[in-house]
C-alpha cells in the first residue's frame, strides 16, 4: 500500500503569522525582551548598587518569565539585534544575547508563542549564515519563527566589520533575495543571480515560507516593502498615525493581490496596580490601569493594528505579577472584543 498522502490529506505546514494575527481581525499581544524592569526608579538604584552599566538589563529571571509568558496566552516574544554595546552613543544593550543563540534556547523552553526578531540587521551578517540559522530555529521551534529584519541605524557597527554604512540599503535588499533562494530546494545561491545545483543548505525551514517583517523601512521603497515583506513593525505612534500607516499597508498589499499580512507596533507599558487609573502618556507608551489600557487596546485594534509587542521595563511592580494580570484580565477582554467573538454572539 502506498504511503503517499493525497493533496487533500497532506499535513498543513505552519505559518507563524497565524500565531499573531486573527483571521477576521482583532488584536493580539506579545512581549518584547528583555524581561526586566530596570527602568523603574527603585530598580535603577539596584542597578547602580550591582555595578551594572546603564542600558544593560538584568537577565536573572529571563527563562522563568519567558516560560510564564508562553503558558499565559500571549502570542509572541520579540527580541532585538544589538551586536555591540555602545554606552555613549545609544546606551542600550538590547537583549544582550546573540539573537540566534537566544532563539534556539527559547525554542527549547517554549511551546506556544511565535518567536520574533525585531529586528535582525541583515547587512551585518552574511546571508548564507543567516539562512541556515533561521531555518534551524524554524525547525527546532516547530515552525514558530517570524523573521523581523532591518538595515540598522547604528553607524558605529559597520566600520567594525569593514562594511559601508551608506550601502546598507543595497545589502539589505540583496540579503532578502539570497535568503529566499537559499531556503528553496535545488541548489545554493552563488553570487548574484547564480544557483549552484550541487550544493544545498540544510535544514530547510519547516514553514512553507518564513514570514519576513520589516522594522523601519530598510532604505527601501514602499512598493518594494509591500511586495517583499509579509508584515510591517512600526514605532509606537499616535492612533491617527498608526491608522494611516495600517491603512496604507493594507491598501498596498491588496493592490498586489496579496493578503494583508500583519501590521505590528510596540508599547512601553507601566501597568498600575490601580485598575481604574487613567492613561498617562509617556514616550512610546504610558502608565495606565488595566481598564483604561483595555480601552486603548480596543482603539488600536480599530486603527488596524494586528499585534502589539509590550515592553515591560518601566514596570514598578514585579513582572510576574504584571504578566499574570495581563493574562487574567486583559487578554480575555481582547478575545471577547474580537470580530469573531462578536459574530458568534449575534
Amino acid at each position: 500500500m502506498s504511503l503517499a498522502l493525497s493533496s487533500s490529506m497532506s499535513p498543513q505546514k505552519p505559518d507563524a503569522l497565524d500565531l499573531i494575527r486573527k483571521p477576521h481581525g482583532g488584536l493580539t499581544l506579545g512581549i518584547e525582551l528583555p524581561l526586566d524592569n530596570d527602568w523603574a526608579p527603585a530598580r535603577e538604584l539596584e542597578r547602580v548598587r550591582q555595578g551594572r552599566p546603564f542600558g544593560v538589563p538584568d537577565l536573572t529571571h529571563h527563562p522563568d518569565l519567558v516560560r510564564q509568558v508562553d503558558r499565559s496566552g500571549f502570542s509572541a516574544v520579540w527580541m532585538r539585534d544589538v551586536p555591540v554595546f555602545d554606552p555613549n552613543g545609544f546606551g542600550d544593550a538590547g537583549s544582550v544575547y546573540d539573537p540566534f543563540v537566544n532563539l534556539g534556547f527559547l525554542a527549547g523552553i517554549t511551546q506556544n508563542v511565535a518567536l520574533g526578531t525585531a529586528a535582525i540587521v541583515l547587512p551585518l551578517r552574511h546571508p548564507m549564515m543567516v539562512a541556515k540559522a533561521v531555518a534551524s530555529v524554524d525547525q527546532l521551534s516547530g515552525g514558530r519563527l517570524i523573521l523581523g529584519v532591518a538595515s540598522g541605524d547604528r553607524p558605529v557597527e559597520y566600520p567594525l566589520l569593514g562594511l559601508d554604512f551608506e550601502q546598507r540599503g543595497d545589502a539589505f535588499r540583496n540579503a532578502v533575495s539570497y535568503l529566499r533562494d537559499a531556503w528553496k530546494t535545488g541548489g545554493l545561491p552563488i553570487g548574484v543571480g547564480r544557483i549552484e545545483p550541487s550544493l544545498d543548505l540544510l535544514p530547510k525551514p519547516l514553514q512553507a515560507a518564513i514570514p519576513m517583517v520589516i522594522a523601519g523601512r530598510g532604505r527601501q521603497s514602499p512598493d518594494w516593502i509591500s511586495a517583499n515583506m509579509q508584515g510591517r513593525f512600526v514605532y509606537p505612534n499616535g492612533l491617527e498615525r498608526l491608522n494611516a500607516q495600517a491603512r496604507d499597508w493594507t491598501a498596498a498589499r491588496m493592490s498586489l493581490g496579496l493578503d494583508r499580512g500583519a501590521f505590528i507596533s510596540a508599547f512601553h507599558l507601566e501597568l498600575s496596580d490601580n485598575p481604574d487609573e487613567e492613561l498617562a502618556p509617556r514616550r512610546f507608551g504610558a502608565r495606565v490601569g488595566r481598564n483604561a489600557f483595555i480601552d486603548h487596546l480596543h482603539a488600536l485594534e480599530n486603527a488596524g493594528v494586528d499585534h502589539l509587542a509590550l515592553l515591560l521595563r518601566p514596570s514598578t511592580r514585579p513582572l510576574a505579577e504584571v504578566i499574570d494580570e495581563l493574562a487574567s484580565d486583559v487578554l480575555p477582554a481582547l478575545r471577547a472584543h474580537s470580530p469573531a467573538a462578536k459574530t458568534a454572539a449575534e
